[in-house]
């Protein structure tokens, strides 16, 4: 998988430190231009105080690549969010492109079976398609593991909503790598915003799974 930061909102945490500053002026945004520090300081103490609708001013767009359909249809359930993605009735994938489980490829059996199913699959996507079936119904054959892009935008109020919900270890483990992937590089340009994010455990301290045998548990939960 690759996940790329396209586009971000210019220097977020200013943007929402303006949009906390005008909440309590009577000037409008557009004629205050306070020290960058003092915003930077007004933007955290707003966040940590649980002020979340100014987030909502800062997007963030990432290029996440080479993902399956498992994942996507995962991704596309946050709705606060804008979503591209690559098309199969509009794109010909003739050859097998799709995603292993880590389990499957752990086990040199069930890794040799599993693609033995997914070229089957494309065989018959292919002859499909030789028999002049559309792309739109000769897809139907593909499965879940089939690869995907998808171009994904969202202002920071929801990243931090799905990192909480998808970097959790309950989460499935692909949508879990994307989630770091996305703090990640979400972190490097927007520190304020994303310095606690992560599942709750980590930023609340507490488990709504409850789940006392996993390995953050301890560390973070009581």
């Amino acid at each position: 998988m690759k996940v790329k930061l396209l586009s971000r909102t210019l220097d977020p945490e200013h943007l929402i430190g303006i949009a906390a500053r005008s909440c309590w002026t009577q000037e409008g945004a557009s004629k205050l231009n306070p020290n960058p520090k003092k915003l930077e300081k007004l933007a955290k103490r707003e966040v940590e105080r649980g002020h979340e609708s100014i987030l909502e001013h800062a997007k963030f767009t990432f290029s996440i690549e080479g993902i399956s359909r498992a994942c996507s249809h995962q991704l596309v359930r946050h709705r606060i969010a804008s979503y591209s993605q690559q098309s199969q009735r509009a794109v010909k994938i003739e050859e097998p492109d799709y995603v292993t489980p880590p389990q499957i490829q752990a086990n040199s059996k069930l890794e040799e079976k599993y693609e033995q199913i997914m070229n089957q699959a494309w065989k018959n996507y292919r002859e499909l398609l030789d028999s002049k079936i559309p792309r739109e119904d000769a897809r139907f054959v593909l499965p879940n593991a089939a690869k995907t892009n998808i171009v994904m935008t969202m202002n920071a109020r929801s990243l931090l909503h799905f990192l909480e919900l998808r970097c959790c270890l309950h989460a499935q483990w692909e949508i879990r790598e994307l989630a770091w992937k996305i703090l990640s590089q979400t972190r490097k340009v927007a520190p304020t915003i994303f310095e606690n994010a992560g599942p709750p455990c980590i930023t609340r301290g507490e488990c709504p799974e409850q789940d006392s045998e996993c390995k953050l548990y301890g560390a973070y939960v009581g």
